[in-house]
């Protein structure tokens, strides 16, 4: 989908430049164009060509870092306004979600979770084991209990991004495909440009939503973010029976019901780590989250080292990564997803007949502390950062969004914006 078919009608001015057009582009141009603000959103590929189509379709508060937390209570209210104005079905509905426990350990972390989040209006709870099995619909006290939240929602992501920008242009949002933006120029440290490989946009602001590709973009302009990709691996079922209508998170196998009648599947915390030259910059930082996971994570050494995401550095009148790579679309891991199906039926038996009919892999743009970054570097008046949601972007990007467009229209923002400045990384500045 594009506002524009003919590359030659590229607007030559306009007050915001979006860069990237996934959930948190999407959205920001969206808002944006209902205040009248001119915005035009540019996407190297096509819309949610990437994570924002590829993710699990939750959205929740349960589990949430305390930090974004009431951001994400904030955003979940969003969603229900613009599934509510999209005049289209993209699934969206408020079914729950709910985190089962396996053990009292387990039980006991989620608890500690409730803890942490006292005074945030998330609706959470814990489950005894009968309000589990009544949850699931069983009699076999399999789970120890569950945090289970009746107010999460979930819905389609290949379907709601596009139905937002959808919305966005009907707003007044001019939205181009397949057109990379390649540099920001600036005069006197303040944004005025970005040079795109279809001609060059006069702007006042930038708001980079690249996603995995933010870190790459900056480098080339001598900012350093520490980003880095890892890779998930998904599934799609075939038809089975309801488990529940909501989403289920278990340690061996995560699901959602599809409209279709399938489920989406995955693990969470199984996924591969990328080696790319920025990994080694930035190995410190990311420790804590390799040493919590290194169980279930594997570390890849491959032609990604030399690909896209690696070291690069291109002038504004050359072809970017952005331009050799449309779409990234990894291959996603058969063995670890058959696994993870096994497991999904030990745990719920009533999907002993369902059988894999799609695979995916994603790349998830991670911080080392996995909370995102919303920011305006130094020296650089003008371009606002919105990146690193770290696998819980489909969820609080409507947030993201709002923060971004509060904080272009100097507005008081809607939460603290400390816990997202790029300065609480120690490694920053020049790359």
């Amino acid at each position: 989908m594009s506002a524009i078919d003919d590359p030659r009608r590229l607007p030559e001015r306009t007050e915001v430049v979006v860069i990237g057009g996934g959930i948190v582009g999407v959205c920001t141009a969206l808002l944006l164009a209902e205040k009248g603000v001119p915005v035009v959103l540019c996407e190297k590929g096509r819309i949610a060509g990437e994570q924002s189509s590829r993710n699990w379709g939750w959205i929740r508060k349960a589990g949430r870092d305390p930090r974004e937390l009431q951001l994400m209570i904030e955003s979940a209210a969003m969603w229900r306004d613009i599934a509510g104005r999209l005049g289209e079905d993209i699934g969206y509905g408020i079914r729950g979600i709910s985190y089962l426990a396996e053990t009292e350990e387990e039980l006991a972390k989620h608890e500690d979770w409730l803890d942490a989040c006292q005074g945030f209006d998330h609706g959470s709870r814990l489950l005894s084991p009968q309000e589990t099995d009544d949850l699931l619909k069983r009699n076999d006290r399999q789970f120890a209990g569950a945090l289970y939240t009746a107010s999460d929602a979930s819905a389609e992501p290949g379907l709601a991004v596009p139905a937002m920008a959808r919305l966005a242009t009907r707003c007044g949002a001019t939205i181009v495909e397949n057109c990379a933006v390649r540099s920001v120029e600036r005069s006197g440290g303040k944004v005025r440009a970005v040079v795109t490989e279809q001609g060059e946009i006069a702007c006042q602001t930038v708001v980079l939503a690249g996603g995995v590709w933010s870190r790459t973009f900056l480098e080339n302009l001598g900012l350093g973010l520490p980003q880095l990709a890892i890779k998930s691996s998904v599934m799609r079922t075939t038809a089975g029976p309801e488990v529940t209508a909501g989403a289920l998170g278990a340690t061996g196998a995560s699901l959602r019901r599809r409209i279709d009648g399938g489920y989406t599947i995955a693990r969470s915390g199984a996924a591969e780590f990328q080696i790319v030259p920025a990994a080694f910059r930035h190995l410190r930082a990311f420790l804590p989250v390799l040493a919590e996971r290194w169980r279930i994570m594997k570390l890849r050494v491959g032609p990604e080292f030399f690909g896209p995401l690696g070291h690069h550095r291109w002038k504004a009148d050359e072809i970017s990564p952005f331009e050799q790579v449309r779409v990234m679309d990894p291959t996603p891991d058969r063995k670890l997803l058959q696994n993870v199906l096994a497991s999904a039926k030990q745990l719920h038996p009533r999907l002993e007949g369902v059988e894999i009919a799609e695979t995916w892999g994603g790349l998830i743009d991670v911080m080392p502390d996995e909370v995102p970054v919303i920011d305006e570097p130094a020296g650089w008046d003008g371009l606002v950062i919105a990146t690193g949601l770290s696998g819980h972007g489909f969820g609080i990007g409507p947030g993201v969004a709002r923060l971004v467009v509060q904080h272009i229209g100097g507005k008081a923002p809607m939460v603290d914006m400390a816990p997202f400045a790029l300065s609480r990384f120690s490694r920053r500045g020049k790359a």
